[in-house]
């Protein structure tokens, strides 16, 4: 990785960038994100001031994410195991036969 960012700014700058990130949110640094999250925005890179501009309009939920220790992680994935679930079935069959695969799949996990 030290030979890509050395030959091309650009791609230091976004590595730069997401391993901050990825410090900031794996250490939970709520006091780092403002300034972060104004050098995201003063990149020049397009998708990467675009990703600023969706955390600043979201920055309350970004600051509860940094601060508070509850997380929807596991509710998350039951949402896309359900979801795979349905889409296994290729839209065939209405919520009881989902519900009959849900509890069977459960059922199974249990045992």
């Amino acid at each position: 990785m030290t030979a890509l960012c050395a030959a091309d700014a650009t791609i230091a700058e976004v590595y730069t960038l997401s391993q901050e990130f990825m410090r900031l949110i794996r250490q939970r640094q709520e006091g780092t994100f403002a300034p972060w999250v104004t050098r995201m925005a003063a990149s020049t890179v397009e998708v990467l001031q675009r990703f600023a501009t969706g955390l600043i309009k979201d920055h309350s939920a970004v600051a509860a994410g940094l601060t508070l220790e509850w997380s929807n992680g596991q509710t998350e994935g039951h949402v896309n195991r359900l979801k795979v679930l349905k889409r296994a079935m290729y839209g065939r069959a209405g919520f009881d036969l989902l519900r009959q695969r849900v509890l069977f799949h459960a059922q199974n996990v249990v045992m």
